[in-house]
This record gives C-alpha cells, sequence and structure tokens, in this order.
C-alpha cells in the first residue's frame, strides 16, 4: 500500500501544479495577444487613464490621487505582513515538528522527505508573496511622489507616461503576489494528501478562468477589436477609444 502512495504523490501533485502554471501561461499569452478579454490588462488602461486624469490638474486631483494610492499600499502592507507571519509560522512547526506525522485522513505518502517537500513549498510561497508585496509598495510610494508633481519644466522627462509605468509594474507585482496567495491553497490542501491538492486546483483554475475574463468590456468593443502581430494593446494607446468617440459622435449626427 505505502508505494501506490507515494506514487499518488508522483502523480497527482505534479498534475495540480502544471494546472496551475499551465494557465498562468495561457492568461500571459491571453494579455499579450488579446488584452480586451482579460481584466488585468483592461485594469492597466483605466489605471493609465486615471494617471493622465490626475496629472492634468495635479494640484487639484493631488490629494485624492495620495489617498488612493495610500489605500493600495496599506492592502500590500497587511498581505506582506500576513505573509512573513504565516512564513514564520511555518518555519517554527517545521522546526518543531517530529517524526509522527500519521493521520487516518491523509491518502497518500506521510515519509519525512515528502512532508519537508511540503513544508518548503508553502513556505517559498509566502515569502514569494511577500516580496512582491514588498516591491509594489516600493513603486506605489515612488508613484505617490510623482503623481502630485506638475508637468512642466520644473520636472524635465516627467510625464504620465513614465508615471503610467511606475503604477504598472506596482500593480503587477501586487497581482502576482496575490497570486502566490491562491497557490499556497492547493500547497495546504496537500498536507492532506494528493488528491484534495488536485481537486482544488482544478476547482481554482475554474474559478481564475471566470475572474480573469473581462466579458462585458469585451461587448462594448463588439467590431472595434484590433490584433496586432506583436501583441500591442490598442487601447492603452487610445485607437480604440478613438474609434470609440467617432462611433459615437456618428450616433448622434
Amino acid at each position: 500500500m505505502g508505494w501506490r502512495e507515494g506514487y499518488l504523490d508522483a502523480i497527482l501533485v505534479p498534475l495540480g501544479l502544471c494546472l496551475i502554471i499551465g494557465y498562468h501561461i495561457r492568461l500571459y499569452h491571453k494579455v499579450r495577444v488579446r488584452p480586451w478579454d482579460t481584466v488585468i490588462a483592461i485594469n492597466h488602461m483605466n489605471r493609465r487613464a486615471w494617471v493622465h486624469n490626475m496629472m492634468t490638474d495635479s494640484r487639484g486631483n493631488g490629494v485624492l490621487a495620495v489617498q488612493t494610492i495610500r489605500n493600495n499600499i496599506m492592502a500590500s502592507t497587511l498581505l506582506a505582513g500576513t505573509a512573513i507571519t504565516l512564513s514564520s509560522l511555518i518555519a517554527a512547526l517545521v522546526a518543531g515538528s517530529s517524526n509522527s506525522y500519521n493521520s487516518v485522513l491523509v491518502l497518500g505518502s506521510l515519509d519525512d522527505a515528502v512532508l519537508g517537500v511540503k513544508y518548503l513549498s508553502i513556505l517559498c510561497c509566502f515569502l514569494s508573496s511577500f516580496v512582491c508585496h514588498v516591491q509594489a509598495i516600493r513603486y506605489w510610494s515612488h508613484v505617490s511622489f510623482l503623481i502630485t508633481v506638475p508637468v512642466g519644466d520644473m520636472a524635465p522627462g516627467l510625464s504620465p507616461e513614465y508615471v503610467s509605468r511606475m503604477l504598472k509594474r506596482s500593480s503587477n507585482f501586487f497581482s502576482v503576489g496575490l497570486r502566490f496567495y491562491y497557490i499556497s491553497f492547493p500547497l495546504l490542501l496537500w498536507f492532506f494528501g494528493p488528491i484534495p491538492m488536485l481537486v482544488c486546483s482544478v476547482a481554482m483554475v475554474l474559478l481564475l478562468e471566470i475572474v480573469d475574463t473581462a466579458k462585458d468590456f469585451k461587448l462594448t468593443l463588439d467590431g472595434l477589436h484590433h490584433h496586432d502581430p506583436k501583441g500591442d494593446f490598442k487601447v492603452a494607446n487610445g485607437q480604440i477609444s478613438e474609434e470609440i468617440r467617432k462611433r459615437d459622435i456618428e450616433a448622434s449626427d
């Protein structure tokens, strides 16, 4: 029976990880090729428009911009603190764990080496989330300073496009850090066996497919989609927005 339980971990756990990794590779491809179908790319476009709007009147919108960024910094700080706390807790469990890891609820390998891999994987997951959220805080702090600076001769080289890139990086780090939290759920269920881990991986992929798809925005751009071989997002360049504006003018006429 022991060799069968060992084979369950050797087959089902890599299968669950491949499902998660494969989904995110497919998501990255969609962001590059069909960005209007993804929430991530749509949010980048909206944040870019927000930065342009804030910097057109930095004195009047400065307080609103800083407060908005502060809320994101607080969210990243909370998630980073939670990640490092969980990492410390797992490290303490590893240091104080005994060799008597047996449970009737676990259908899989109970070998000490496998248990060590479980602890190491979940620890790396939380530590990676912590690093990503720290980087998100770093870029959001830069944006909070730059977005309130009036664009002109006193700020050579500063433009809304540059600030938008900083905001995009912070948002990407925040999203990646949050994804590591998602991945921690199947890894935690792995402690109860490879079958719960695989089931959780499948359920999470199905849920993320719903969450990451921008169906409503796609409907508003019916007939205006542009495919670029290089994967450039036309909305980010303002071209689809300009076509929407022209269509509205023609409809009003």
